[in-house]
């Protein structure tokens, strides 16, 4: 009898959006007692973290690297399992290896004293001085990290009480203010202002909060899941399925009614209708507000921030996935080939929003941790170029198969000889599927942009400020975009509900 009591009284939570943020909240929500149903508008969990496998070759689509592990040990944990049971998180070392325009290399290494060596060869003042830009970033992060990344932003007095830290740590300062301060040598600065790129943010304009992720991979180390992020995908999926969260595939959302401050029903594409008392969008939040909510109050949320013609969003991004018939022993598992323009590269792409000749790329050979994801001796690879968003006037029907050309070979000149002999099966992603796939808007790749007006009170909030039964988990809300981010973004949710 008790039983069917609590069932009645049970609450119910909808999740929209099966990307990380959406898993975790899931998770957390049915670990609270909730009935949860995870609504997915593609074949599979995961969202930007997809899969792609062609004649052998396996591509991780999304996110390759995993940092702050403990935030999905945190998943498993909720119902007394451990995710090292489940898949390997393998340490990186070089967690990265920079290519410059000038043929120099840099490794930024698991261990300070090895980053620091690595560093003399460009500039000894520069390696006597890494761990001065170390401990700013330390600073910040126990602030932005331990102290505010899992506290939600609903309250403007909240965010007054946090100003004095945020100036003593001047963070009205850009990311590459705060590392020029330290570094000198124009190679080093480059590589020590990259962070932001990989939360969609510009070094030249992104708040200095995020020169955190500095010392967060120091904290925590930079790890591959083995098997790759859809390995991890996975195993999240069986863990919904055992701790009992429903699972709808190919649900794509249309609208959301909201009535006297609440959303009242969600209704599909197909006309399929959901009820609860709970619904956190795992999408991109001005999608949300622009195309899916019905409601006469929109008004009111478009007052809470910046109109759309002053909204700044992240760059979009081309991704380019191929294979090698041969392998590339001297490639690291994540490289970072940089033109040599860098400031003027990134206002192209952010700011004038055109597509220029030069680009610089984010290369991903996970075979040389994983030879799963490859037939034995080749390699499979995935190349990031960020471009502009669709703001920009791009046809990227025909500029796409050109920039995939320029891109094999500039590679084929430089650190893969003779790649057009050997690659394979090559395809690409531009910011159009960006926005087909994932709903984003302007096919940007991290929602908004990480600015100082657009980071913590300034984000979508993770709670709806005029509608109580609405949040969000996501890469446009408060924390940011990247995984860590979307995962503590859950944990915000997941809070404010309980």
């Amino acid at each position: 009898m008790k039983r069917e009591i609590r069932k009645q009284n049970q609450v119910s939570s909808i999740v929209v959006g099966g990307g990380f943020g959406g898993i975790a909240s899931a998770l957390r929500l049915k670990a609270l007692g909730h009935k949860v149903t995870l609504l997915e508008r593609l074949d599979s969990l995961g969202g930007r973290a997809q899969v792609f496998e062609k004649n052998g070759f396996k591509h991780d689509a999304g996110p390759t690297v995993i940092t702050a592990p403990f935030l999905f040990d945190e998943l498993f944990e909720l119902f007394d399992e451990k995710r090292e049971d489940y898949v390997e998180f393998k340490p990186l070392d070089p967690w990265y290896r920079f290519h410059f325009h000038d043929g120099q290399t840099f490794d930024y290494s698991q261990t300070i004293e090895k980053t620091k060596q690595e560093m003399k060869k460009f500039s000894v003042s520069d390696a006597d001085n890494y761990e001065n830009l170390l401990k700013a970033s330390k600073s910040i992060f126990d602030v932005g990290f331990t102290k505010l990344a899992d506290k939600p932003f609903n309250s403007f007095l909240f965010m007054l009480k946090q100003i004095p830290a945020l100036l003593k740590l001047r963070s009205y300062f850009t990311v590459s203010q705060l590392v020029n301060k330290y570094i000198k040598n124009p190679n080093l600065r480059a590589a020590f202002s990259i962070h932001p790129l990989l939360v969609g943010g510009n070094p030249f304009s992104t708040t200095s909060i995020y020169a955190l992720i500095h010392f967060l991979e120091r904290n925590w180390g930079v790890y591959f899941s083995m098997g790759g992020t859809g390995k991890l995908v996975q195993e999240l999926t069986k863990l919904l399925k055992r701790s009992g969260v429903t699972v709808k595939y190919n649900v794509d959302i249309k609208s959301a009614y909201e009535q006297n401050g609440s959303i009242k029903k969600l209704k599909s594409m197909d006309g399929d209708e959901f009820y609860a008392d709970n619904i956190i969008f795992n999408g991109d939040p001005p999608t949300f507000y622009s195309e899916i909510l019905k409601t006469d109050r929109l008004i009111k949320k478009r007052k809470k921030f910046l109109p759309e013609k002053f909204t700044t969003y992240s760059m979009g991004m081309f991704v380019l996935f191929f294979g090698t018939k041969k392998q590339f022993p001297n490639i690291a598992h994540h490289s970072i080939w940089l033109s040599k323009r860098f400031k003027g590269l990134l206002k192209d792409i952010f700011d004038n929003k055109i597509l220029s000749e030069d680009f610089s790329l984010y290369i991903h050979r996970p075979t040389a941790t994983d030879q799963s994801f490859a037939p034995k001796g080749c390699d499979s690879f995935y190349v990031l170029c960020p471009v502009p968003n669709l703001q920009g006037n791009v046809d990227w029907e025909i500029e796409g198969k050109k920039l995939q050309k320029r891109i094999i070979e500039a590679l084929d000149k430089t650190i893969l000889p003779e790649l057009n002999k050997v690659i394979c099966d090559q395809f690409f992603m531009t910011p159009l599927d960006f926005k087909k796939d994932y709903r984003s808007k302007h096919g940007a790749g991290f929602s908004i942009a990480p600015n100082f007006s657009q980071s913590a009170w300034f984000r979508y909030h993770n709670k709806d400020p005029h509608i109580n039964n609405l949040f969000f988990a996501a890469a446009g809300a408060h924390p940011g975009a990247g995984v860590p981010g979307v995962l503590s973004s859950a944990k915000i949710v997941e809070s404010l509900i309980k």
